[in-house]
């Protein structure tokens, strides 16, 4: 991993933290947040002891959007990908790293303890599960900015608000409460502020506890993909095959072993060098994914 400045990462119990750390900012997002985020995910995905991931922010914001000291030049030179991420446009950071998110081989889960706003939101879109303070709020305030949603939030949001509701955030760009992002089912859980972190490691834990690590990763993968795929059809290639796969597995066979003889299974196989030849099915547009 490279040398954390804007983020802070460690791994407890299985779980790895990265917590958003500029708090003077209220967690602004750079440039060096999105490359550090990067970094931190890929070195995630590389170590079968990291199990469920989890994302907060330290003070009392969770992020309150872009890093706007540049002024007018912020979105063009502030955030200018072109160097790094070669592509015959320039790339927008939020998509980078949200598309890193996306491709992520373990669950993902936000711990939102405070304000969330444009890149704040956004990113947390491409999380499993979003879990938030009772005292927070968010907003998708693009258009109140001249620019239009980022972070791949297009695709995101309407698949997990719905068409209507997705547009109506992104018209009128105001803020909104944690209840009602509840309501509308943005986030999956609301808690009071002393108890979010608390809550969201037990909801990890719930994930990652008993159940093999590869067939989760292959899991979190079918639900995203198969979401948009233009028939059920496609589904059904996709399960067929990880099934035969899984199901000639050794952690198949502890699986129902342990189910009959009534104790914890004790899986073997690891991401790190068990995941199917078929996997990844889907593949990207860029020649650079982080």
């Amino acid at each position: 991993m490279e040398d954390l400045k804007t983020i802070h990462f460690k791994e407890e119990d299985s779980i790895g933290y990265i917590t958003l750390n500029r708090p003077e900012k209220l967690n602004a997002f750079n440039f060096r947040m999105m490359s550090e985020m990067l970094s931190v995910f890929d070195h995630i995905d590389s170590q079968d002891s990291i199990k469920a991931v989890i994302i907060t922010g330290k003070g009392r914001a969770f992020c309150a959007g872009a890093d706007l000291s540049a002024g007018v030049d912020t979105f063009n030179s502030e955030f200018d990908t072109s160097a790094k991420y070669e592509a015959e446009f320039r790339r927008d950071s939020g998509g980078i790293l949200t598309l890193r998110m996306y491709n992520c081989l373990k669950p993902i889960l936000i711990a939102c303890n405070g304000d969330a706003v444009g890149i704040g939101a956004s990113l947390q879109l491409a999380a499993d599960i979003r879990v938030a303070s009772s005292s927070c709020r968010f907003g998708f305030v693009f258009a109140k900015r001249g620019i239009v949603p980022d972070a791949c939030s297009s695709w995101f949001l309407p698949r997990i608000v719905g068409i209507s509701k997705a547009l109506e955030l992104c018209f009128s760009g105001e803020l909104f409460s944690a209840k009602d992002a509840l309501k509308f089912g943005l986030v999956n859980y609301l808690f009071e502020p002393s108890e979010l972190l608390d809550e969201t490691k037990k909801i990890a834990e719930k994930l990652i506890s008993n159940t093999a690590p590869v067939s989760v990763a292959l899991t979190r993968h079918m639900i995203w993909d198969m979401s948009s795929a233009p028939s059920p059809e496609d589904a059904h290639v996709i399960d067929s095959k990880a099934i035969d796969s899984r199901g000639a597995s050794e952690d198949a066979a502890e699986g129902v072993m342990s189910f009959l003889e009534k104790r914890e299974a004790e899986y073997v196989n690891k991401i790190s060098s068990d995941m199917p030849s078929f996997f990844p099915w889907r593949r990207s547009k860029f020649n650079k994914l982080k």
